[in-house]
């Protein structure tokens, strides 16, 4: 199912953002993949905020809800300290350093991942860029639900898949990404590369 932001974001962010939480909730295994920003379940509000600002900017969106907008994300994210659920969430380096929002907040939302990274729930690899990418190549993020769905955020809307050839398929690619990621003293190595690199 194809969606437009417009669509998506006419009754405001707010409502876009809690039009997602039931799959969240009734997910028990939720795999994520970024080549661009922090996965929406491991933000910082801070971070969520300034993302938030620029999708209504760039949307056109004429609603200002974004403080409601980022409630309702954060309060998503309870998932990941409920029930019996897994996540795993793999991010190119590259996100680590890119430069989405101040300096103050980029740092927060550095720090943070070193956080998450402790929750029992929670699995967080990181692929360097000198990875061997010849069966991991770099693709849009996206997330999957289960075996039951994944959703693809593009440019101009959001796609929803739910045929099983279609969601096997991005798990066959989240599989070779998450073979090229590091985790653990690796990945948090990492982390304290960039964080070092905002001084």
């Amino acid at each position: 199912m194809w969606v437009t932001y417009q669509q998506l974001n006419r009754a405001g962010l707010k409502q876009a953002q809690r039009s997602v939480r039931p799959i969240y909730e009734r997910a028990s295994v939720i795999r994520a993949y970024q080549s661009r920003t922090f996965p929406g379940l491991i933000q910082t509000a801070a971070f969520t905020t300034t993302t938030l600002q620029q999708v209504r900017l760039r949307q056109g969106v004429h609603i200002d809800d974004v403080a409601a907008a980022v409630a309702e994300r954060m309060n998503r994210q309870r998932v990941l300290r409920e029930g019996n659920r897994r996540f795993v969430f793999i991010l190119e380096e590259a996100v680590l350093h890119y430069r989405l929002t101040g300096p103050a907040a980029h740092a927060e939302q550095l720090g943070h991942l070193l956080e998450v990274m402790k929750l029992p729930a929670v699995s967080l690899g990181i692929i360097p860029l000198d990875a061997d990418r010849v069966q991991a190549r770099p693709a849009e993020g996206f997330a999957i639900f289960d075996h039951e769905q994944v959703s693809v955020e593009l440019i101009s809307g959001y796609l929803k898949l739910m045929q099983p050839n279609e969601v096997e398929a991005y798990v066959r690619v989240f599989t070779g990404l998450a073979d090229a990621a590091v985790y653990g003293q690796a990945a948090r190595a990492l982390i304290a590369n960039a964080l070092a690199a905002l001084v």
